[in-house]
């Protein structure tokens, strides 16, 4: 009985982990983390380079089931470093490191990753208005484990208690190791003097890396299939609209998030901008969020009202993200405010 109840016990934490890591972490501003959606959006900034850091803490309640975050940094690199001016060439690279942790952290994921990019411009017409096409790749490394510290068996129990020191005899969950993925992604853009639309399309773990606790030959990562857009423009000199939507699918999920938000500049010198909005993610959440940027610095936070099934439990989870990027170096004259970017 007491195999049978071990046994019990292994098969859900196997099959947890393995649905856990059959999607890729994503955000509900993934307009705020260019780098997990598309390689080509590397350097793809108003800026001559970008940090950003994405929190996100999913299904608070009793526990904190699910918690990601990623430190991001890209930039324009062999500039010719004229100000105001625009490339007709850009090549660019970035770094993400990120980690999602799992049933409080019992399963964790670690990556890091470093895309490449290259950008060029295709025309310009008479009119000023310019068609660019990018192209990136990627590469990740990545990491799935358990923390058997914060599990305990039944071979620990003392009599008096668990003592997570003794071997817990399931050394097979110790035989995952670290994949390398591939990605790669276009993008496409439009300009003109007061708007701007972006539309990409990405794929990651190109080559299905394998992972899998028993080494199953069968269990390997599903490739991630990813199509954005991006929309944004002067409504009038102080309003700013920006609206975008994702579509991600992955091992026969998948998903889509659609919204849009308003800014508005609040200073005559047009340094700080208030943005307030509004998203919805597919069978899943109506997602508000709000922000606010000064000059090189922009903060962003999201709440997802939930609308699946797990709105009816007794206590309600909930979900918060936090954005924030910093732009650093000279801009282009005439760039349009937005998160994307």
């Amino acid at each position: 009985m007491r195999k049978v109840k071990r046994l019990t016990a292994i098969l859900l934490l196997m099959c947890f982990a393995k649905n856990s890591n059959a999607q890729d972490p994503s955000f509900s501003q993934f307009f705020s983390s260019p780098l997990n959606v598309n390689p080509a959006l590397t350097a793809h900034i108003n800026a001559d380079w970008r940090f950003i850091s994405n929190l996100r803490d999913q299904w608070l309640g009793p526990a904190s089931p699910y918690a990601t975050g990623t430190v991001s940094f890209d930039k324009k690199i062999l500039q010719n470093k004229v100000a105001n001016v625009e490339e007709k060439n850009v090549f660019g690279i970035g770094g993400m490191l990120m980690y999602d942790y799992a049933m409080s952290g019992v399963v964790k994921s670690t990556y890091a990753s470093l895309n490449l990019s290259y950008n060029i411009k295709l025309a310009e017409d008479f009119n000023g208005n310019k068609h660019r096409l990018g192209v990136g790749f990627g590469g990740t490394y990545g990491h799935t484990y358990v923390d058997f510290s914060k599990l305990s068996f039944q071979e620990q129990y003392t009599g008096s208690g668990f003592n997570t020191n003794l071997p817990s005899g399931e050394s097979a969950l110790l035989n995952t190791k670290p994949y390398f993925s591939a990605s790669a992604g276009l993008l496409y853009t439009y300009s003109t003097e007061k708007s701007n639309l972006d539309i990409g399309a990405a794929a990651y773990h190109l080559n299905k890396p394998k992972q899998t606790y028993l080494a199953d030959p069968h269990q390997f990562i599903p490739m991630r299939e990813v199509v954005h857009a991006n929309y944004e423009t002067f409504l009038n000199e102080r309003t700013v609209l920006n609206a975008n939507g994702i579509y991600q699918y992955e091992n026969a999920a998948k998903y889509f998030s659609v919204g849009a938000s308003i800014g508005m500049f609040v200073d005559d010198e047009q340094q700080t901008i208030v943005n307030a909005g509004l998203w919805y993610w597919s069978n899943n959440a109506v997602i508000p969020y709000v922000g606010v940027a000064y000059q090189d610095f922009q903060f962003g936070l999201s709440y997802d009202i939930t609308t699946s099934k797990l709105s009816q439990a007794a206590r309600k989870p909930s979900t918060w993200e936090l954005s924030l990027i910093l732009r650093g170096s000279q801009k282009p004259s005439g760039a349009i405010p937005c998160p994307w970017k």
